[in-house]
């Protein structure tokens, strides 16, 4: 097994490894609490070995919102036909971040890719919260933010072509409204770093609209510098994994005129403090 960096910052690609050997993922494992982004090459994969590779780091939580694989309702299907304009995912997000106890991360595996374009870009939180000043990040610590599901998979997001495809539904449960510090420390690596994204984040607390708005606008700002990011660029076989309490992510949707399938499976996390 080789374990190639793939940026200064965060991620890392794996080569030679197979998720269907247990002798593998202890250091799967270790990579992942390091690199937070994983990257595993050409998995020879099925989707019961998906779930047992996911369910060697935990419980799965079976999303609320996406279609499911057929026969296997712990799988949501990531799909974007030729004809569609959306993709899902598009803007930078957490993986339920809405949740009280968010994800601890995502296992996407690549089933059907486009000759070109469909890449996720990922960001470190932790690099974006260690590189503020020190009065900015004393002034964070013991903020709190809400987060919420209603306005993205809620009844007023049901005209998107997403949900009128039938890629996304379930609209009634869209009812969560949660509320986690804006610095958190994580679970397991006790690296301090940021936990508001774009899509979720609804306001931080305590503040005026025009406080929250603008503190939530210099944040997201901050975060998107290229020195925080990194790249995967997929193949069909590909699983890349992530963890939701140390980054966020995006889909970029540059293929239309061709279809892009994946499989996701996301495991349970614990309440952030």
């Amino acid at each position: 097994m080789e374990i190639l960096p793939l940026t200064g910052g965060l991620g890392a690609e794996i080569i030679g490894a197979d998720i269907r050997r247990q002798t593998d993922f202890n250091e799967i494992q270790d990579a992942f609490a390091k690199y937070s982004v994983i990257v595993l090459r050409e998995q020879n994969a099925e989707p019961a070995d998906h779930l047992t590779f996911a369910q060697r780091f935990g419980p799965v939580n079976i999303n609320r919102f996406f279609k499911p694989v057929e026969g296997h309702p712990e799988i949501a299907m990531v799909l974007k036909e030729k004809d569609q304009t959306a993709a899902v995912g598009e803007g930078w997000h957490t993986d339920h971040s809405y949740d009280q106890a968010p994800a601890l991360g995502s296992i996407l595996r690549a089933l059907e890719m486009p000759p070109y374009g469909g890449d996720t870009l990922f960001v470190s939180m932790g690099m974006a919260y260690e590189t503020l000043s020190t009065p900015m990040r004393k002034f964070l610590d013991g903020l709190t933010a809400v987060h919420s599901s209603r306005h993205v998979f809620g009844a007023s997001a049901m005209d998107s072509e997403a949900a009128k495809s039938g890629r996304l539904g379930n609209a009634e449960a869209a009812t969560q409204d949660v509320r986690h510090p804006v610095v958190i420390t994580h679970p397991i690596s006790g690296r301090r770093g940021l936990f508001v994204n774009p899509v979720f984040t609804t306001h931080i607390e305590d503040l005026s609209t025009a406080e929250s708005d603008a503190l939530l606008e210099m944040l997201y700002a901050h975060c998107l510098q290229p020195e925080f990011q990194c790249r995967v660029r997929w193949k069909a076989g590909d699983i890349t994994m992530w963890d939701n309490r140390a980054t966020w992510h995006k889909a970029i949707n540059d293929y239309n005129g061709f279809r892009r399938l994946m499989h996701r499976v996301t495991i349970e996390g614990v309440p952030l403090t």
